[in-house]
């Protein structure tokens, strides 16, 4: 599950991300609408935790982004008030879930959590590939019906690969979906996961490296491609 918060006052900001990766979302921040809304336009997010009360652009231009957009983002609207006009005096249509400040971080957090859910509803919760089975509900993964032993990085991973069904992800794409947001992921994190990935999915290779490019679930038949890309940015396929 990926998250967006939106929060100008950083000691909350940092909270409320800090408590959600606790809960093992993964989670960006953004401190301003206008980084919120270059976020959106690069990334896909499940959740946004968004602060209506923001500085200079206000956060229901967020809200609009998204709404105009026909983005499955779930909204959470942050208030320190109940509904109120807009920044233009128009009444805003309401987000999917609205939270009054002061709050209590677990209604946050199981809010966040609810609306995760149903932002992944229409996502099929099993997925196959070249006899790789993740089924997300469950969180298991199977090789040929072998339980794999997946870490929380490893499955992700392994889960985005899959449902990009055979197109290629950079290694950039895979450290937006799977990681938190951390200089230090930018280095190995890639080729360490995707190593222990491969080594525990076993022969033959389905993972294949896609110089220059990224990396791909193969269809299992022809030993994948054994050199490793740089973490590039790029748009699959």
């Amino acid at each position: 599950m990926r998250v967006l918060v939106v929060e100008d006052e950083e000691f909350l900001a940092d909270m409320i991300v800090t408590g959600l990766r606790r809960a093992e979302l993964t989670v960006d921040i953004a401190h301003s609408s206008r980084a919120a809304l270059d976020r959106l336009r690069r990334d896909a997010y499940d959740v946004l935790v968004l602060d209506r009360d923001l500085p200079g652009l206000h956060g229901d231009e967020v809200f609009r982004y998204v709404v105009e957009q026909g983005l499955p983002t779930r909204v959470l609207q942050l208030t320190a008030a109940g509904p109120a006009p807009g920044p233009d005096g128009r009444q805003e249509p309401g987000a999917d879930d609205r939270l009054t400040k002061p709050f209590a971080f677990e209604a946050l957090r199981d809010r966040v959590l609810a609306l995760g859910r149903r932002a992944r509803s229409d996502r099929p919760p099993v997925i196959e590939r070249a006899g790789v089975r993740v089924d997300t509900g469950r969180r298991l993964a199977l090789r040929d019906g072998r339980p794999l032993a997946l870490s929380r990085k490893e499955f992700g991973v392994l889960e985005v690969l899959l449902r990009a069904q055979g197109t290629v992800v950079s290694g950039d794409e895979l450290i937006e979906e799977v990681w938190e947001e951390h200089p230090s992921y930018r280095a190995n994190a890639v080729r360490v996961t995707l190593g222990t990935l491969r080594a525990k999915l076993g022969d033959p290779p389905v993972i294949e490296a896609v110089p220059g490019a990224g990396y791909r679930m193969g269809d299992g038949a022809e030993p994948g491609g054994g050199g490793e890309p740089e973490p590039t940015a790029g748009a699959r396929g």
